[in-house]
């Protein structure tokens, strides 16, 4: 067989080997990663969770970037390119790095049929394996148990909140999907709990296998006013103070959830890759992650935000009432079918005044028109905008639903960007948009 010749052939090829997109098992790449002979001589932390693992991976990242340290980076999904995937000292690497990975995975795999997120992750998984890095996070795709990044045994897992999301998968509630999350936890080896009220399936994991549990509010806390906040460790764990730090430069009160969690990953692994106090605050203040609550200057003002269930709606709610006064609210919304869409409906109905529901470039979509019907059926309840009348419009993507928004919009005005990694990626496809009302500049 002659061998794709380019990073896109390479992504098709794979989409073609397995005859399902999702097939939950360990041993497919667990095999194959042992033929190729991956193993991480560096600290390795695995983020697992439902929402922050993207926020709490960047946080890992950038502060031990600001540490001297060399990092290596996988995080999923991407907005535009594959490559955001795979970022090494903080830049994405180039397509052409990593078709000699894609190859090995192709050759290793032989009679094993591989899903094209376990093809990828074995890709990328070598490559960082082979890079000259002094630590690695990567961050888990859908659950735990199964995910292929839980093929490698970490030196610390991180778990986020958690949340109800891929219940076809997981579980119908927290304690199911938190079961399947603990997973990632290893005995004997940190696991930081960054959910402040963690499932109870979570924790009994963690304790039957005998991993070293750092749970917030026990081991680590954090608390702020409107100028700072500061994250201090039990003493059992150390001690160890940061006071004064500047907020994160990821925006949303939920962002500390995260980087509490993050610092307390680097506490746990002090001994093998320790940070300066000055690396955290440089860290955390500089730390960019696009698409999370994400504020574009311009008039109006555009909001990109990749939440896409419930508990990342009902924050994105959250943030959005805390940035002070806008006469109307536009919202770009495209969203999978699978997803409870009433319930993040729900969540921005109160705030959001113009509807513009699009479709978009993936069979899991929910179509526009059955976005535009859910948002009818939530806006006109109670709770919505009492005394508005609620406009919903229907487009063929994210790109053609923002110049509609901001044509309407005055530029006093906001628009907000959610619903999928795929909304917001299709607004940045052609750049980051920069708005001048009434039209798009």
């Amino acid at each position: 067989m002659t061998l794709p010749q380019t990073l896109a052939d390479w992504l098709a090829h794979v989409a073609r080997q397995h005859p399902k997109s999702m097939d939950l098992s360990l041993e497919r790449t667990v095999e194959v990663a042992r033929r190729l002979g991956i193993g991480f001589t560096v600290p390795l932390i695995t983020v697992a969770g439902t929402n922050g693992k993207g926020s709490t991976c960047a946080m890992i990242e950038s502060i031990a970037r600001h540490a001297g340290y060399r990092t290596g980076l996988y995080q999923k999904p991407e907005l535009v390119h594959f490559e955001e995937r795979c970022r090494v000292n903080g830049s994405p690497v180039q397509a052409a790095e990593l078709l000699p990975h894609f190859a090995a995975v192709e050759a290793a795999r032989s009679e094993i049929t591989l899903t094209s997120f376990e093809f990828t992750t074995l890709a990328i998984a070598r490559l960082l394996s082979q890079a000259a890095v002094d630590i690695v996070v990567m961050e888990v795709g859908l659950g735990g148990r199964f995910d292929s990044v839980n093929a490698f045994d970490s030196d610390c897992a991180v778990i986020t909140s958690i949340a109800l999301d891929h219940m076809e998968w997981l579980g119908p509630d927290r304690e199911s999907i938190g079961f399947e999350k603990a997973h990632v936890m290893r005995a004997g080896r940190p696991a930081i709990i960054g959910d402040p009220d963690p499932p109870a399936s979570v924790l009994a994991y963690g304790e039957r296998i005998g991993a070293d549990l750092w749970l917030a509010g026990r081991d680590f806390q954090h608390q702020g006013d409107r100028q700072q906040w500061s994250w201090n460790a039990a003493a059992s764990r150390g001690g160890r103070r940061y006071h004064g730090m500047a907020y994160p430069g990821l925006r949303g009160a939920n962002q500390l959830l995260n980087a509490a969690a993050a610092i307390a990953a680097l506490e746990a692994l002090r001994g093998r890759i320790p940070v300066t106090a000055q690396a955290v605050r440089n860290g955390l203040a500089l730390v960019e992650l696009p698409g999370r609550f994400q504020v574009v200057p311009g008039q109006p003002a555009l909001v990109l935000d990749v939440a896409h269930n419930e508990q990342a709606a009902a924050v994105l709610a959250v943030n959005l009432d805390a940035m002070g006064f806008y006469p109307r609210t536009h919202a770009v919304f495209g969203a999978m079918h699978d997803k409870d869409i009433a319930a993040v409906v729900g969540k921005l109905a109160p705030l959001v005044d113009a509807w513009h529901c699009c479709d978009l470039p993936t069979p899991r979509a929910a179509r526009a028109a059955d976005l535009a019907a859910k948002v009818r059926e939530v806006a006109g309840r109670p709770s919505a905008r009492a005394g508005h009348a609620i406009e919903v419009h229907e487009h063929a993507g994210p790109a053609e639903a923002l110049r509609a928004a901001a044509a309407a919009a005055d530029p006093t005005d906001r628009i907000v960007v959610f619903g999928s990694f795929y909304t917001v990626g299709g607004v940045l496809k052609d750049g980051l948009p920069r708005l001048s009302a009434p039209h798009v500049g």
